[in-house]
């Protein structure tokens, strides 16, 4: 069974930083996408950046999205935060399993609070 556990979340103050992990566990035989999304109260989850590089525009130039294959973990470097970044972020990953089995696996989801 595949895993997705997600940790770094907090409360932070503007203009702060965080990093978010999300370590994947389990029998994966391919990626064909993993990215982070968020959501916050009363709205929709939206992409934030996947492992291809793409980025959300309210994001692009303070958010990094970055991969460590050997510690089967992706990160979210979160810099210059605003209230507006407060989200429950969530790991999402799609691929196959070593069964051939399609995957379309989601973390639990880590709470970020951007306020003073």
């Amino acid at each position: 069974q595949v895993q997705l556990v997600e940790s770094g979340g907090g409360l932070v103050q503007p203009g702060g930083s965080l990093r978010l992990s999300c370590q994947v566990s389990g029998n994966v035989f391919s990626i064909s996408f993993m990215g982070w999304y968020r959501q916050a109260p009363g709205k929709e989850r939206e992409l934030v950046a996947d492992i291809s590089r793409n980025y959300a525009d309210s994001v692009k130039g303070r958010f990094t999205i970055s991969r460590d294959n050997a510690k089967n973990t992706v990160y979210l470097q979160m810099n210059s935060l605003k209230p507006d970044d407060t989200a429950t972020y969530y790991c999402n990953l799609q691929g196959l399993s070593v069964i051939g089995a399609r995957l379309a696996v989601w973390g639990q989801g880590t709470l970020v609070t951007v306020s003073s």
